[in-house]
């Protein structure tokens, strides 16, 4: 990727990080036309690589909290974005040097796109999950001692706070109660850290390979899918049509399940995908498949557009890959963090390619 994000990267980028997103992170969609109408009020936003970041930055990072089921009828504000780092800015008596992502998902990497254009700032090229997880405890910083908070925390109606709690867990905890009742969605601003920090525990690079794999997957493009595929170092574990989605939101999250009857191939069995905001868990034929902390990503079956969980639909002919994530996942703190039992399933993870327990 060019050093500078500019309005027709935004495309290709907001396709990728649908991809790396897992089905989660907000409407891709959206979140793109609110940063191409920032990239053209303010101008082009500078990228700038992890290994590049100064020890003593001040990165900020911006993102959307609650159910993205919401978010597609009740949009985020320029304001509320702007609103929500300058309150932190403020209560820390810092002044940001670099605008963070804190998930390569959806929407969340494309409103920090907003926050930088409308701020003046720089973005960092990387992220803290190098996928998305539902829950903001969720990141890799977390796993070197980064505190979620004090973070600050905005609504459309103007409604703002900032948090400070004892861990990053109580953190998710009382920021998934104030966004409920902020209408189960609402802007964040947090895990602020030191370029030290950030070099220590984010995911570099994701932004620039959401743009690649949002080229991959353009329109017209052959073979999108197993380029796709490729390039993430994955595997294909179903291809079908979606015959039934459940989803309902339960506690400030998107929760279902997906059916998927089997096509070519995989004729006469049946795929299930199960969902907190990010698909979690694929099963074929009730043998389980993949597992989180590994990617679990649905794509057009012709196409390779990605198929987030809130736009999954019956009739959709889709393909189920696997990719692996960041290997610190796989230690036991971060198996800990977002391995499957955490999201109440009775498994142990399985790696991408099957094996399991290897963590």
């Amino acid at each position: 990727m060019t050093n500078t994000i500019r309005v027709e990267d935004m495309q290709p980028i907001a396709r990728g990080a649908a991809m790396l997103g897992t089905g989660g992170g907000g409407d891709p969609h959206l979140g793109r036309l609110l940063a191409e109408a920032a990239l053209r009020e303010h101008g082009d936003v500078e990228l700038v690589a992890l290994a590049d970041l100064p020890d003593d930055a001040v990165v900020v990072p911006v993102a959307m909290m609650g159910a993205p089921t919401v978010m597609v009828e009740k949009l985020p504000t320029v304001e509320q974005l702007e609103g929500a780092v300058r309150s932190i800015c403020t209560y820390l008596g810092v002044t940001p040097t670099h605008i963070g992502c804190m998930e390569a998902g959806g929407v969340n990497s494309t409103l920090p796109v907003v926050a930088a254009a409308k701020l003046g700032l720089p973005l960092l090229d990387a992220d803290g999950m190098g996928r998305a997880f539902p829950e903001l405890q969720m990141v890799l910083p977390t796993l070197v001692g980064a505190r979620a908070t004090p973070m600050s925390i905005t609504d459309e109606k103007g409604n703002s706070g900032v948090l400070d709690t004892v861990d990053n867990h109580w953190a998710e905890r009382i920021a998934r109660s104030v966004t409920i009742d902020m209408g189960c969605s609402a802007m964040v601003s947090l895990y602020v850290m030191t370029g030290a920090v950030a070099k220590a525990g984010m995911v570099p690079a994701t932004l620039s390979l959401c743009r690649e794999l949002g080229e991959l997957a353009a329109p017209g493009h052959a073979g999108a899918v197993s380029a796709v595929v490729e390039r993430l170092g994955g595997r294909q574990v179903f291809v079908g049509k979606v015959v039934d989605v459940q989803r309902r939101t339960v506690t400030g999250f998107a929760r279902g399940d997906a059916e998927i009857q089997g096509l070519d191939e995989c004729a006469g069995s049946t795929g299930r995908l199960r969902f907190q905001n990010e698909h979690i868990i694929v099963e074929v034929d009730d043998e389980l498949q993949v597992t989180a902390p590994d990617l679990i990503i649905v794509l057009d079956a012709e196409t390779g557009e990605p198929i987030t969980t809130e736009g999954m639909r019956f009739g959709h002919r889709v393909r189920v890959i696997a990719a692996p994530c960041d290997e610190r996942w796989h230690s036991p703190e971060g198996i800990a963090l977002v391995g499957p039992r955490y999201f109440g399933y009775d498994t142990d993870p399985l790696r991408w390619h099957g094996k399991a327990g290897d963590a």
